[in-house]
């Protein structure tokens, strides 16, 4: 797969693109410690046959894009506990670098302008390239994502010991301990066992490295909230949640729609925080929607 040319900082980052490349772009952006990946082929090949070109990328110390040289003294956990005490911590990187590499991604497959969407902190980084490089966005789509201000979107108490626990680095430990992960968060009643472990045996195969997870999620706290600079955007938007996401909560998503004026907000009912194929139809048909609405300037 092409990677992009290395950035100011070093960074390059690995890429995948589907369909045709003259037909209007869909960046997908990936959510925490997810590789590219995590965005099906099946689901990929859906919106090229809506007439998309995809594409799909691993974002920074994920997957094979470049790992981020951090001191090994780095304390994360300090530095979580500052962001969520409201204080501004040093951290390798914040989401606004991450939404810089996707526009390297763009400028490497030679196109000026696209669709955004991401799920989860993929949402996140996609709100931040519609704030810092909103000539490049054609439409936004924020999926079980939330606009970093602390009162919404907040996990539920019940997921959120799990999540702090450690992944074992033994393939078929790791790969049990993200099934199980995936179980809690996702929709009960849709959760695809196989579909589920086959992403996460190809994850393992393709980068283990959980340390880059921590790196993430630790610019995602240190960025802060971006609710006061996606209300001065006027770029047409597309806010998803499903109604039983335990790990960012539908506040998070209603904050999201609300703030971004004139935004439509669908709600799954039945969704977790996953992306099950049950759920792909409507997603598929409101995000063609939007970007039709865009094409015909209403």
């Amino acid at each position: 797969m092409p990677r992009t040319d290395a950035s100011a900082a070093g960074v390059e980052i690995e890429f995948e693109t589907f369909g045709d490349v003259d037909d209007p772009t869909l960046l997908l952006v990936s959510g925490l410690g997810a590789q590219m990946v995590s965005w099906d082929p099946e689901l990929c090949e859906a919106f090229v046959d809506r007439g998309f070109h995809v594409i799909r990328f691993d974002n920074r110390d994920v997957g094979l894009s470049t790992k981020v040289d951090v001191p090994h003294d780095f304390d994360l956990m300090s530095a979580i506990l500052a962001g969520f005490a409201g204080q501004t911590p040093e951290v390798p990187y914040l989401v606004a670098d991450m939404a810089s590499d996707a526009m390297s991604v763009l400028d490497a497959v030679g196109v000026d302008r696209a669709h955004v969407m991401g799920a989860s902190m993929g949402g996140m980084i996609a709100q931040q390239i519609a704030i810092d490089h909103t000539d490049r966005v054609v439409s936004l789509t924020s999926i079980m994502s939330t606009t970093g201000d602390p009162d919404v979107g907040v996990p539920d108490p019940s997921v959120a010991s799990t999540l702090l626990e450690p992944t074992p680095p033994e393939r078929e430990a790791a790969i049990e301990r993200s099934i199980e992960v995936s179980r809690l968060i996702g929709s009960p009643d849709h959760f695809e066992l196989d579909r589920v472990r086959r992403r996460h045996e190809l994850s393992y195969d393709r980068c283990f490295y959980p340390r880059g997870t921590g790196h993430q999620l630790a610019a995602v706290v240190a960025s802060g909230s971006r609710s006061d600079a996606l209300r001065q955007l006027d770029v047409p938007a597309l806010v998803i949640h499903g109604d039983r996401d335990p790990l960012v909560t539908p506040s998070g998503g209603e904050r999201t729609a609300e703030v971004l004026q004139g935004s439509e907000l669908l709600v799954l009912e039945g969704m977790g925080h996953d992306l099950p194929t049950y759920f792909w139809a409507p997603i598929v048909e409101q995000v063609t929607t939007l970007a039709a609405r865009t094409a015909s300037g209403v």
